[in-house]
Parts: structure tokens; sequence; C-alpha cells
């Protein structure tokens, strides 16, 4: 079903859900509190959806479906593998910033989720970082980024920091969130960028790239 035409009661219950389940956390936000902020009834939210937990379930998917529509079209535009992976690192910070009630949910609540419904999000999550995790070896590939760097590890490093972002950042702050955004995006394409000759002999791992997959590591989580 398509945004536009969902139902308002249906967006509704989802919004209501999302902020109270930001505010007072899954566990403490009731049913009876969530339809009462959306307005409507039980019976409403139950033609909807069967459980609480399939409003949270809806929650991860909305964030994921649109983080990865916003990657693609920025991963297949125009220009370099530093501009578009620039493009996009800039774009996480800005769409989590923007969805922080969304972002606190996500990050808090995964496991709270039933097992199937945990292992569905954790595979649309695993999709988003690979597209991600492409730029980079696109990167490497042309010879614009650092070859000893494994790319899942920057993608855990830039990813770890949006994470811990909505620790930290307020709206009132001394920067916006573009802003933020031009800088994680910079420390991690300056993290990729390839050595001087005189310092290539520390290179900090024994990583060797392009055409063969990284052992390990994890899958990691979504702005």
């Amino acid at each position: 079903m398509a945004r536009a035409q969902e139902p308002a009661v249906r967006r509704r219950l989802v919004a209501a859900a999302t902020r109270l389940f930001a505010e007072k956390g899954y566990e403490n936000a009731s049913v009876s509190e969530i339809v009462a902020a959306a307005g409507v009834t039980k019976g409403s939210m139950y033609h909807y959806f069967q459980a609480k937990d399939d409003l949270l379930f809806e929650i991860y998917h909305r964030v994921l479906a649109m983080q990865m529509d916003r990657l693609d079209r920025l991963a297949a535009g125009p220009g370099t593998a530093i501009d578009r992976l620039r493009a996009v690192a800039v774009d996480v910070v800005v769409t989590t910033v923007e969805h922080q009630d969304e972002a606190t949910v996500f990050f808090l609540s995964m496991h709270l989720l039933d097992p199937d419904k945990r292992a569905t999000v954790r595979a649309e999550r695993r999709r988003y970082h690979e597209r991600f995790r492409e730029l980079v070896e696109e990167g490497q590939a042309a010879g614009l980024f650092r070859l000893d760097v494994a790319p899942d590890l920057a993608v855990h490093f830039f990813f770890g920091s949006v994470h811990h972002l909505l620790t930290w950042y307020r709206p009132d702050g001394p920067m916006n969130a573009t802003q933020i955004g031009n800088v994680f995006a910079q420390l991690l394409i300056d993290g990729l960028a390839p050595l001087p000759a005189a310092d290539r002999h520390r290179n900090v791992s024994a990583y060797r790239p392009v055409g063969s997959k990284p052992s390990g590591g994890n899958e990691g989580a979504s702005g």
C-alpha cells in the first residue's frame, strides 16, 4: 500500500506508537495509551495491527524502507564513489536527526521484537549496510580508497558513530544536522583516503580487499 493512500487511522496509530515508544520505551507504553494518543478505539487498532508488537515491527520496516530508498537513489547518482559516499553519509545523519523518535525506537527496541520479525528486520538492515559497503568497495576498486581497510570495518565505524549521535545531539546545539553529517562524512572519507607513499608501511591490517569477502563481522544497524 502506497503511503500516500494509507488510511488516516493507521497513520495516526503508527505516529502515536512511535512517539510513545520513544518517550516511554516499548515495554512501558500501553495499547490504551497508544489508541488514546491516536484518537481511535482499540477495535480500530486491531483492524490494522493484531498486537503492539506489530506496531513496533511497522516502525522498523518504515525506517529501513525510507533509508534504503534514499541510499539507492544517492548511490546511483552522478559523481565518483567519493562524491556518492559523501552524499549517502550526510543523508544518513540528516535522516537520523529528522526522525529522532523513529531512530530512538530503532536503536533501543530490536530485542523486543519476536524472533521471526527480528530476523526480518536484521535481514533488511543487512541489505542496507551491504549497499553502503558497496560504495566503499567501488572506491577501492577505482583506486580512490586505501586497500588495507576492510569495507565492513569502515561501515561499522561510521554507523557506530551514527548510533551514538542521539545520545548527545541537541536541536539547539552549535551544529545542525547537515553540518554534523558533513563532519561525519569527511571523517569517513579521510579514513579511507590512500596513505602517502612514506606511510604505507603503517597499514592498519593485513586486509586484501576487492574481489574477496572479509570474514566475520557483525551486520550492524541502520539510521
